[in-house]
């Protein structure tokens, strides 16, 4: 998970967007992972996986509304919608330990200033 989350940050970081095939292979990587390991996320865990998902996720479906080809505004679209589902499977599962939807907001912006070492 913190190879992902460093992955996240580094391409937040970035003035450009990545190619197709980059996003297209952090984005099953992270599919991956999430359907792998997501049932025995702790809290740390789950918090970095609703950042890394939501993150992917809006910008897919920015990408998807730009994008001038159909077949990758598809592809783009389907990425979305399916870490829609991972995320609110995330926030649903912060909820159910107390969190509510203010201080998942707020928790969520601090996340955006991590600094996120290489160690």
């Amino acid at each position: 998970m913190n190879e992902l989350y460093k992955q996240i940050h580094e391409y937040l970081k970035m003035e450009e967007e990545i190619p197709f095939d980059e996003f297209e292979k952090y984005y099953k990587k992270v599919i991956a992972h999430f359907n792998d390991d997501a049932e025995e996320f702790d809290e740390d865990a789950l918090w970095k996986a609703l950042f890394i998902s939501e993150n992917v996720m809006s910008n897919a479906e920015g990408r998807s509304k730009v994008e001038k080809g159909p077949k990758v505004k598809k592809k783009f679209a389907k990425m979305a919608d399916r870490l829609k589902l991972w995320a609110q499977n995330f926030a649903s599962r912060l909820g159910e330990m107390g969190y509510n939807q203010d201080q998942m907001n707020e928790r969520f912006e601090k996340m955006f200033e991590d600094e996120v070492n290489e160690s």
